[in-house]
């Protein structure tokens, strides 16, 4: 018999879509689609990279900066108002790299300059992710 905790698990991965589904593949295949040098872990550079690109899609006005409607929930009022040093409620591609590199740090529990598939899962490596996809 299917408890109710597993019910209410399974409404709310299908209810959350594919995002939920993207964070809940195996960290392997998130770092596949991240891993320019194919080594199996995503170093800063390659972070950085995913990012970049990402925040030019997100650019829709192409101003520059990501406000919060472009942030699209990737960051919080109070993340934001942490990452925007000139508290213009937006986030430069340098302010946003910066928020990057903070998160890749603290998914980076071995601090080896790398992140496998086990960081990527923990609740800072999901967070990280978040900023990338």
């Amino acid at each position: 018999m299917i408890s109710r905790r597993s019910i209410f698990l399974l409404s709310g991965a299908f209810l959350a879509g594919s995002w939920s589904s993207t964070l809940a593949a195996s960290g392997h295949d998130l770092i596949k689609m991240f891993d320019l040098d194919s080594d199996g872990t995503l170093d800063l550079a390659e972070v950085k990279k995913a990012a970049a690109e990402l925040f030019m899609r997100l650019d829709h006005d192409h101003d520059g900066t990501l406000d919060k409607r472009e942030l699209a929930g990737r960051l919080s009022a109070r993340e934001l108002a942490a990452a925007d040093p000139d508290h213009d409620g937006t986030l430069t591609l340098d302010e946003y790299l910066a928020v990057v590199e903070k998160r890749f740090n603290a998914a980076n529990r071995d601090a080896d300059g790398t992140l496998d598939a086990k960081e990527l899962r923990t609740p800072a490596g999901r967070a990280l992710l978040r900023l990338l996809k």
